[in-house]
Order: C-alpha cells, then sequence, then structure tokens
C-alpha cells in the first residue's frame, strides 16, 4: 500500500505558485484614461476645471488610473512682459460693469471648489509659464507637471503671484519637487521649454476656448464641466475598454 501511495504522489503534476510579485501586478492592473487639458494659467475656470475633473476621476479610483496632461493655451499671446493690474485688465477688456457682475461670479464659484478667489494682483503674458509646465512633462512626468499646474493656479488665482514673475515660477517648481536650475533654463526662450510649447500650442489647433478636455484623443468636451459630465464619458469608456489581465 505504501509503495502504491508513494507512485501515485510520483505522477501528481507539480502545483504552479503564482509569485506574489505577479499577484500585485494582477491586482494593481487597471484600464488607463488619458486626458489632454488644453488651458491657460490666467483662467480661472481652467481652475475650476482642474478641481471638478479631480472631483470626477475620484469617482473611478480602483477602476481606472488616468494619465493627464496640460497642453497649452494663450488667451493673450500678444501680452508684452510688463506687469498689468489685474483689475484693470478686466476692467479695460470687459468694461467696468460687466467685471463688477464678473468678480462675484468667480468668487461665488471658486467658493463651491473650496478656493478662492481674488481679483488682486498682476496679469501678464504666460509664455514663461507654458514654457515651464511642458518642460516639466517631458523631464519630470505627469504628475509633476500636474503638482506644478495646482501651484501656478493657486498662486495667480489665489494668492495674488504675478504670473510671468520668474521669482513665482520658479518657486512654484520648487514646491512642485521640480529642480530650480533646470527649471530656470527652461524659462528662457532659448531653453528646452520653447521648443515643446511650439510643438504643442498645435497638438489641437482648432481650439479656440479654454479649459478644453480631449479624453484618450477623440472625445472633446469644452468648458469647466461639471464632474457627473466628465464620470459619465469615462463610464463609458471603461464599459468599452475591458480592465487588462
Amino acid at each position: 500500500m505504501l509503495h502504491k501511495a508513494v507512485s501515485h504522489l510520483k505522477s501528481l503534476q507539480p502545483v504552479t505558485r503564482l509569485r506574489p510579485r505577479s499577484l500585485a501586478a494582477m491586482a494593481a492592473a487597471k484600464p488607463t484614461i488619458k486626458v489632454d487639458v488644453v488651458s491657460d494659467v490666467v483662467c480661472p475656470w481652467c481652475y475650476v476645471g482642474k478641481r471638478r475633473l479631480e472631483k470626477a476621476m475620484q469617482q473611478f479610483e480602483g477602476k481606472a488610473q488616468f494619465d493627464v496632461h496640460w497642453l497649452p493655451f494663450q488667451l493673450n499671446p500678444a501680452a508684452g512682459p510688463e506687469a498689468i493690474n489685474k483689475l484693470q485688465y478686466y476692467n479695460d477688456k470687459f468694461g467696468p460693469a460687466r467685471t463688477a457682475q464678473i468678480i462675484p461670479n468667480m468668487q461665488q464659484t471658486f467658493a463651491s471648489e473650496g478656493l478662492q478667489y481674488s481679483i488682486g494682483g498682476e496679469t501678464g503674458n504666460t509664455r514663461r509659464a507654458h514654457r515651464l509646465m511642458s518642460w516639466a512633462a517631458k523631464e519630470h512626468g505627469l504628475a509633476k507637471q500636474d503638482a506644478l499646474a495646482e501651484q501656478l493656479f493657486e498662486g495667480y488665482h489665489c494668492k495674488e503671484q504675478y504670473v510671468n514673475g520668474p521669482e513665482f515660477l520658479l518657486s512654484a517648481a520648487e514646491a512642485a519637487g521640480l529642480p530650480r536650475d533646470a527649471a530656470a533654463a527652461a524659462l528662457e526662450e532659448s531653453g528646452p521649454g520653447e521648443a515643446l510649447v511650439q510643438q504643442e500650442l498645435g497638438t489641437y489647433a482648432g481650439v479656440t476656448g479654454v479649459p478644453h478636455f480631449v479624453v484618450n484623443g477623440r472625445h472633446h468636451v469644452g468648458g469647466a464641466q461639471s464632474p457627473e459630465v466628465l464620470a459619465e464619458l469615462f463610464q463609458e469608456l471603461l464599459q468599452q475598454q475591458p480592465a487588462a489581465a
């Protein structure tokens, strides 16, 4: 009997054990949704759009991962290098009566997103900021670029920082975990950021207003839409794209 039992055991196929690493990889495998965001730092609705996008993505925690790439757009590409009083700029562009309506509306909208809007401070050309953003994504990845976008939006719209000021831009880069010296080089017209901006400005050349979201390269969503609108699109895409094995 003992001999037969041993023979039987020898005939059994060995059990293949999954490595812990393989199990972790399987658990972590999630479909990826790519979101390109065309925006300008001085656009208050772009910051609102960022918050609403984040709320939509949070609804898919554990179900999908998101690659968010910020792309440049200049609302006022002809702006000179000098600083301009932000309130005065709004009055000149929209007129005092319209500006008087815009400000409380933006304050209320920002407050609904947990933000504090300020019309104080100075505005100006955003080319340097875009150079920094494009360089951050290229050299340090989308997560770092997103962290930089947060610093720039908050600094300009909530803390009255000058969008074209080198010190503000470099402080924002440092706060986002980017190396200051390399960031300083990226700000310059002769630096690595300018060529990237020129290339990226043509990515969605037909876009005329921001924020503008392009999901998975083909689904366009204009404006700072509600989290529900974005989440509905994400859900539709997930139903079409089964999770990776």
